[in-house]
């Protein structure tokens, strides 16, 4: 029979390998996380195949023993809302791809039950991490399953409508139809910040964002689909919305405080814009 740690030691080695992250820190925070510490107690509803785009088929393990979970799958929180704790070699490549550093600050949109915040949390030590999580009874089972880590605070609370904290990272875990600019505004200079972009039904893309001397360049690197997050997964009339290609074409976002849409607009919406030209100048075809 295989032990839940040599089964969580290969879970985090094929992490580690779906990241591509040179960052040995990444395999050794999932393989000392326990997963199991954040779904409750088994046995859990694995959401699997036609059921990832479907709602349907959730495959129930045959046990309450852990070792069940450390398989690259989601496991179902809430089955009737559609939260679940989230595909881990999709947040193997974005925690690997936003690259935390230790002592930098990072917030946490959409945190659930705290898993992923607990491997930030582990990566960035000892630099806070704030987590925020709008429904009350997942923030308070997270705020629980952190209460061991002592650079993690959790809001209940909407992280949309107020002010965050400067932070190094602001990793998202809602679909928005664009990051509000309190977000933006949030990055320190150097700072990244990753979300799930679905400005309309047919586009979901993974976004990254980095902010230097010049702006914030943005990356579109993979598709992806994340529950809307709350007060920003609707758009305004005015909006223009971009289909996946010119989606995928955006190179830098702007506020449009600071600079009036242009010809290169591939997206505008509320009081921030995309465009094809990247921060140097270059253009997108």
């Amino acid at each position: 029979m295989t032990s839940v740690e040599d089964a969580r030691k290969f879970y985090a080695q094929l992490m580690a390998a779906n990241a591509g992250s040179a960052d040995p820190r990444l395999e050794e925070a999932f393989a000392t996380v326990p997963r199991e510490a954040f779904l409750g107690p088994g046995p859990w509803a694995v959401v699997a195949g036609r059921a990832l785009t479907t709602g349907n088929g959730k495959i129930m393990t045959p046990s309450a023993d852990p070792v069940h979970i450390y398989q690259d799958v989601l496991v179902a929180l809430d089955a009737d809302k559609g939260i679940n704790n989230g595909e881990p070699s999709l947040h193997a490549m974005w925690i690997g791809r936003i690259a935390p550093r230790p002592d930098e600050a990072v917030t946490h949109i959409g945190a659930g039950t705290g898993y992923y915040t607990a491997l930030l949390a582990r990566l960035v030590a000892p630099g806070p991490v704030t987590a925020f999580e709008m429904e009350a009874y997942l923030a308070a089972r997270a705020t629980k399953n952190l209460e061991t880590y002592g650079n993690v605070s959790v809001v209940h609370g909407d992280a949309v409508t107020g002010d965050l904290a400067p932070s190094d990272i602001i990793y998202v875990n809602a679909g928005v139809v664009a990051p509000p600019a309190p977000w933006l505004r949030a990055l320190k200079a150097g700072g990244r910040m990753i979300f799930p972009w679905r400005p309309s039904q047919g586009v979901g893309l993974a976004v990254m964002v980095t902010r230097n001397d010049k702006g914030f360049a943005c990356d579109p690197f993979m598709r992806s689909w994340f529950i809307p997050c709350v007060g920003a997964s609707a758009a305004g009339s005015a909006a223009k919305i971009p289909d996946l290609q010119k989606a995928a074409r955006s190179r830098s976002i702007w506020l449009t405080s600071d600079r009036a849409p242009d010809r290169t607009a591939t997206a505008i919406i509320g009081d921030v814009w995309f465009s094809s030209q990247a921060l140097g100048g270059g253009r997108r075809r």
